[in-house]
């Protein structure tokens, strides 16, 4: 009952490689829970630092319920200063609490599991608003660790892929993913020299940058009927929002924090423009038609850090790959028996 176990980062990602199309499943009805109400699924809480305006350590307190029935919290930290150092932008852990008694029972590093859970929602929303798992180019703006987590979750989920093309602004990143799709993954890539010869022609847009600011502006730069997704949040300027078809993850979660759909919201002053949530896409509860862009926002709800933290756990515990610390509670009686 007082058990408490520690999965390092090298054993969750071992769980997630071998595992990438179960996790896409537990993703998709962790959205499906969350539609019909049985999650809790507080706003995040940003510490922010003034000296490092650019970097952020972000609390996810959450409880999922159905099969998985657990509460936790992820703290995950965002330095893009690290990148320079050929750091990666974000780390994190992640604690799972037991519902019957509060107790924590696991503590698992998180930034493998955060990654899983934000590309496999990239690939959902992906292909549930493309209609389809095939495209003949997916275009992928900023080539970070993310970027790299969703190459591998197209493939995983059996996407028919003609080539990625690749923009980043630094462009030896980018040529290291084209490299990694090509001989990793099997998948045709090249690099684009500008985000709009990336974009152009492209059947899916992954924006998957750590700008803060949006930098994207214009409406001729989606086109129509074009699945946008805005993975990193803050890249495309309210005025291509407003013009397009828009899906979030969580309604009240998206619209805050200088999201562009929140920016939009504020420019427009209402939330018309937001056509319902991805959970609603999945049941056929949205209609989309061909004039305009699709775009995806999603915020990243904690529920599916539980939902694929709680996955990779009970596979961790099967395979033995846990470390259990034994004593870590002192007390675990109110009274001590005489």
């Amino acid at each position: 009952m007082f058990a408490f176990d520690v999965v390092s980062g090298r054993a969750a990602r071992e769980v997630i490689s071998e595992s990438r199309q179960d996790i896409l499943d537990v993703v998709k009805e962790a959205y499906l829970a969350h539609e019909s109400g049985q999650s809790i699924n507080p706003n995040s809480y940003f510490l922010r630092f003034p000296e490092k305006p650019s970097a952020r350590i972000i609390a996810l307190p959450a409880y999922l319920g159905g099969d998985h029935d657990v509460a936790g919290i992820k703290w995950i930290a965002s330095f893009p200063d690290n990148v320079a150092r050929n750091v990666p932008r974000a780390s994190a852990v992640l604690l799972l609490n037991d519902y019957a008694t509060g107790y924590p029972f696991a503590c698992l590093e998180a930034s493998q599991i955060s990654a899983a859970r934000t590309a496999a929602s990239c690939v959902l929303g992906a292909s549930t608003l493309h209609g389809s798992t095939r495209a003949h180019r997916i275009a992928v703006v900023g080539a970070g660790v993310i970027a790299r987590n969703i190459l591998e979750f197209f493939t995983a989920g059996q996407w028919e892929i003609g080539e990625f093309a690749v923009y980043d602004q630094v462009s030896g990143y980018a040529d290291e993913l084209v490299s990694y799709s090509r001989e990793t993954l099997g998948v045709a890539a090249t690099t684009a020299d500008s985000l709009e010869s990336a974009v152009r022609g492209a059947d899916v847009v992954v924006l998957a940058t750590t700008a803060a600011t949006p930098y994207i502006s214009g409406l001729d730069v989606f086109s129509a009927h074009q699945t946008v997704l805005n993975i990193s949040l803050r890249d495309i300027a309210p005025e291509i929002v407003l013009a397009s078809h828009n899906v979030v993850d969580d309604i009240d979660h998206c619209l805050t924090a200088q999201t562009s759909p929140h920016l939009a919201e504020q420019a427009c002053g209402h939330r018309d423009f937001i056509d319902g949530t991805l959970a609603q896409a999945v049941l056929g509860k949205l209609e989309f038609d061909d004039s305009k862009p699709r775009i995806f926002s999603p915020f990243g709800l904690g529920i599916l850090d539980l939902a694929v933290g709680s996955f990779i756990y009970r596979r961790a515990v099967e395979s033995g790959r846990t470390t259990p610390i034994d004593g870590f509670f002192a007390e675990t009686e109110r009274w001590q028996k005489k």
